[in-house]
């Protein structure tokens, strides 16, 4: 069974025992989060699509971490006006294996 849900802006298409990196969640390590925003599910040959969403699927995983990744840099720089910046940033994220999808 494959499933296609929303959180954080974004889509991920999933199976059951997946891990998965999202944006960042208010939920601690261990913790069973589920969502509803479930925008398709595909078990073998039978399709449901949602206008917007499927009616009663749900989508449960358990949080495994809580994190941020790998520095970037920005650096911004004008030419000849001695303008030189530069700046860092992590993006936090929360590591998730996709348990159950329901439907």
């Amino acid at each position: 069974m494959v499933a296609i849900f929303e959180t954080g802006g974004k889509q991920y298409k999933v199976t059951e025992g997946d891990v998965i990196f999202v944006e960042r969640l208010e939920a601690a390590e261990g913790e069973t989060v589920s969502f509803d925003t479930v925008l398709a599910i595909v078990d073998g040959g039978e399709s449901k699509f949602g206008t917007p969403t499927v009616e009663g699927a749900k989508v449960t995983a358990k949080v495994i971490k809580n994190g941020k990744s790998k520095k970037i840099l920005v650096y911004k720089m004008k030419a000849k006006k001695n303008y030189r910046r530069r700046h860092g940033h992590r993006q936090p994220y929360t590591r998730l294996q996709i348990e159950t999808i329901t439907a």
